[in-house]
């Protein structure tokens, strides 16, 4: 049963949701000098930002995070980052309320579902 699609409609009211553009770690490859350059496979996808609630930011508390935090609810999955599969961390760009695009680093998965996923994010410009 789908119990995120079921009361969808009734978050959406609240807080619509927005596209953003979801580049999903895929890796690194190396440069001329063998430094690591990230790679990153980019889409656009629906997601709905709200502010972290105090059980989120209980759960981030131990990552070493200061600055803007936030939480985001995306269809499907999406990871921080990985580091036995070599993975540094997806990111969200966005239009925020400044009317600005800023970048976001998911720095958490707070919850992993079949069909979504809430992730902690934290802004990076």
């Amino acid at each position: 049963m789908n119990l995120h699609g079921i009361v969808r409609g009734a978050i959406t009211t609240v807080n619509p949701d927005i596209t953003a553009v979801l580049a999903r770690s895929t890796g690194y490859t190396e440069d001329g000098i063998g430094q690591q350059v990230p790679t990153y496979s980019s889409s656009q996808v629906p997601a709905n930002i709200q502010a972290s609630t105090f059980k989120d930011l209980q759960q981030v508390d131990a990552i070493n995070q200061n600055g803007e935090l936030r939480s985001a609810y995306l269809f499907g999955v999406s990871h921080a980052v990985v580091r036995s599969l070599e993975k540094g961390g997806d990111t969200l760009t966005f239009l925020d309320e400044d009317a600005t695009y800023s970048e976001w680093l998911v720095v958490k998965v707070l919850e992993q579902w079949s069909n979504w996923v809430k992730v902690a994010i934290t802004r990076q410009n």
